[in-house]
């Protein structure tokens, strides 16, 4: 049985900068490969499948970020494009926007790459641990971790 726990995440200012540009590089890869596969599918009339590892080598800075977050950033665009073929009611994939997007990204365990205990939190990638409010223990192994920022939360 899967089970989501919501725990409030205290970083300082150097995890908030890249938190900051992981929302911003998920973001990013997620427009960048929507807007491929439109001028694609508009060009030769069949679906392009495209992966953030070119987009790595076009722009550098794609590397400081977790792969696996921008990977799943691919997931989440192909998944929205199957739902619009299979019902076109579900409406095609709209560009995520920088002002009301709600900055979040899903990143997997690897190895123990995510881990909560002692109040703090490990994530890919961050050479720090983010200070956690860890209110409810929690039994079981993390598959994936979902960072979100609210508006609310902002200082």
């Amino acid at each position: 049985m899967l089970k989501a726990y919501k725990y409030r995440i205290y970083p300082n200012r150097e995890q908030q900068l890249y938190l900051a540009k992981t929302f911003g590089s998920v973001r990013f890869i997620y427009n960048r490969m929507l807007a491929d596969k439109i001028n694609h599918y508009k060009e030769t009339e069949t679906m392009l499948k495209n992966t953030p590892a070119p987009y790595k080598k076009k722009f550098d800075w794609l590397k400081e970020v977790d792969s696996l977050a921008l990977a799943n950033a691919q997931l989440n665009l192909d998944k929205a494009y199957k739902n619009f073929f299979r019902d076109p009611k579900a409406g095609f994939p709209k560009y995520k926007s920088k002002k009301t997007n709600n900055n979040s990204y899903t990143t997997n365990n690897q190895k123990g790459t995510i881990s909560a205990q002692d109040g703090f939190l490990r994530i890919p990638k961050l050479k720090s641990k983010i200070r956690i409010k860890l209110h409810r223990p929690f039994t079981g192994r993390i598959k994936s971790c979902t960072l979100s920022k609210t508006p609310s939360l902002e200082q």
